[in-house]
């Protein structure tokens, strides 16, 4: 299953090397300018700080996501009961942080809060839709879009190793903000989808899944030039 695309479009500062095929898997590598590689360098070094909960500037991000989500409501601690309001899984968010997504993570749902601020509180609050008894913990499901984002777009490889992955750079080359207006995009499509297929908890994976599959498809439409083009981006609102 070779996934086709615009040779224009994949032409635009790559140059592929190779393409390896083995029944059903297809790996392709691409050669990088060095605006190329410097953009996907400084990604990676997001991606590569775990949260420290000691750090002082990882505390102020995450007390400004607190009062982003609940202004006018007091934080009582950084370890509190008030956390699980925002659905991470105990009083201590730097728990779920090290299970997956890492600072990057806290940083992207930082960038929503303030970004697509609309948007943001519908789905924290679940504002919209007819929604389940047992509904996804929002806190816990940002950081698992991050984490399906990261693996997505292989961004841990030294160079793209696919058509998804390569596309997506340039997009980043247009806006060094891509990936968190993605992670946008993703989190807003993602619960359009919990709604479309009366999802419960227990369907979390699935919708994510199907979630990954509309992004693939998106981003590989010939006319997208920058991340705002894509389709789902029309779901954001600020």
């Amino acid at each position: 299953d070779v996934v086709s695309g615009s040779t224009a479009w994949i032409g635009r500062g790559f140059s592929c090397v190779c393409v390896q095929r083995r029944d059903s898997d297809a790996r392709i590598s691409f050669d990088l300018t060095p605006i190329q590689e410097e953009c996907l360098q400084r990604l990676q070094n997001r991606i590569e700080v775990p949260y420290d909960s000691q750090n002082g500037e990882h505390q102020e991000a995450l007390k400004a996501l607190w009062h982003a989500s609940f202004p006018g409501t007091e934080l009582l601690g950084l370890v509190s009961d008030q956390w699980k309001e925002m659905g991470w899984q105990g009083k201590d968010p730097s728990t779920d942080f090290s299970r997956g997504g890492g600072f990057i993570s806290l940083e992207n749902l930082l960038y929503f809060a303030k970004n697509y601020p609309k948007s943001f509180e519908e789905l924290l609050c679940k504002q919209n839709g007819d929604r389940a008894l047992w509904e996804y913990p929002f806190a816990v499901a940002g950081v698992n879009i991050t984490f399906m984002l990261i693996q997505m777009l292989d961004l841990q490889a030294a160079k793209p190793r696919s058509l998804i992955g390569a596309v997506f750079l340039n997009l980043l080359i247009e806006n060094d903000r891509a990936f968190d207006i993605l992670y946008c995009i993703t989190f807003k499509l993602m619960d359009r989808k919990w709604l479309e297929m009366h999802a419960t908890y227990m369907d979390f994976n699935t919708v994510i899944k199907s979630t990954r599959r509309q992004l693939e498809r998106e981003l590989l439409l010939e006319d997208i030039q920058q991340i705002e083009d894509m389709p789902s981006y029309s779901f954001l609102a600020r």
